[in-house]
């Protein structure tokens, strides 16, 4: 009896997949829905490889957002400062004095910097998050419109042709009406993009710094007790937040090839709205890092249907905010109801691992 009893806990959902799995099935309703809508444009692969070959730096900032946000954190800064390493570093491609190299380097020391400070200021000076980085928005905004209030665009032919390269796929694509095949196609973009979400997979699933945020997110005076140091622990979550926003940054200016003080605009506003509806809790301790990018595709996905219907872009704004309601609804009735003793959701027996 008491083996089955623990076959049966050990099989059972935890919240943090239980919530992920429920995004990814929204996400493939929602693109289901989108194919049998709009055939034309969404039946081809380039359609769905483009939603990260555009978006790829909003893809990167949610996931340094999202080790954050299982923390028990936030950070509303990430935009402003990608913004302000798009600027910095087309100003310093343009200058002639530096390569790509010292620009990527630039753009890592920029997030650095940010990520240092507001880890410091939040773990060991014990400020509220939301002040801390809100404070870090309006310096990331100060400093970019300092630099230059005009769009500059980046003419280096290294950089030029590091943003031009394209990797194909041959055996996937779409013939065209001439009957000819051409074949998907990818950005370097995308290439960092599925890097980044298996190694913060990797952290967050097997790394003890990754046993400590979702511990820290779900008690931090439990974790106090288990030993855990807290305030180290999300000291490192915010330097991570801070170092991926950089990597966001330069990897929108090798999306947009210019700086410009719009760069980077409501990021953090669309980072959080895809963690939440990737499965994230904004009160922390619960989430599966996979479902960053779940969410970020399910976001986009609506962009792209209100688009293809031809309905007014500021409907977008309308529905990704009824919607970011109903995934907050959604995950408080979730977790209310599997804080009842007589609910349990478990896999199959037809799903169980055999032993």
């Amino acid at each position: 009896m008491r083996s089955l009893n623990t076959s049966k806990a050990k099989t059972r959902l935890s919240n943090s997949n239980l919530l992920f799995m429920i995004a990814g099935i929204i996400f493939v309703l929602m693109y289901g829905f989108a194919l049998i809508s709009f055939p034309g444009s969404f039946m081809q692969f380039q359609t769905f490889f483009d939603l990260f070959n555009f978006n790829a730096a909003l893809f990167i900032v949610t996931l340094g957002l999202c080790v954050v946000m299982i923390g028990g954190g936030i950070d509303i800064s990430v935009g402003a400062v990608c913004g302000l390493v798009t600027m910095a570093c087309a100003m310093l491609l343009e200058s002639g004095m530096g390569n790509v190299w010292s620009a990527l380097f630039l753009a890592l020391g920029i997030g650095l910097a940010f990520g240092l400070m507001h880890g410091y200021l939040i773990a060991y000076l014990e400020i509220q998050p939301f002040i801390i980085t809100l404070a870090g928005m309006f310096l990331a905004q100060g400093l970019l419109t300092t630099l230059h209030k005009e769009p500059l665009n980046v003419t280096m032919p290294a950089f030029v042709a590091l943003r031009n390269f394209i990797i194909e796929i041959p055996w996937l694509g779409t013939v065209n009406r001439l009957g000819v095949f051409i074949p998907c196609e990818i950005k370097p973009g995308v290439i960092v993009v599925v890097v980044l979400v298996v190694l913060y997979a990797i952290l967050m699933k097997w790394s003890r710094f990754g046993r400590n945020v979702y511990a820290v997110g779900g008690n931090r005076q439990s974790a106090r007790m288990l030993g855990i140091n807290v305030k180290q622990t999300i000291f490192f979550s915010y330097v991570i937040c801070g170092l991926t926003a950089g990597i966001s940054g330069f990897i929108f200016l090798m999306t947009t090839g210019a700086g410009n003080i719009g760069n980077g605009a409501l990021f953090e506003m669309k980072a959080i709205a895809s963690n939440v509806m990737g499965g994230i809790l904004l009160n922390g301790g619960v989430g599966n890092l996979l479902g960053a990018p779940i969410g970020t595709l399910t976001l986009l996905t609506i962009n792209e249907l209100i688009r293809a219907a031809g309905v007014q872009s500021n409907l977008q704004a309308i529905v990704s905010g009824l919607l970011l309601y109903l995934f907050i609804v959604l995950q408080s009735v979730v977790m209310s109801l599997r804080g009842r003793s007589k609910f349990r959701l478990a896999f199959p027996s037809w799903l169980k691992a055999r032993q």
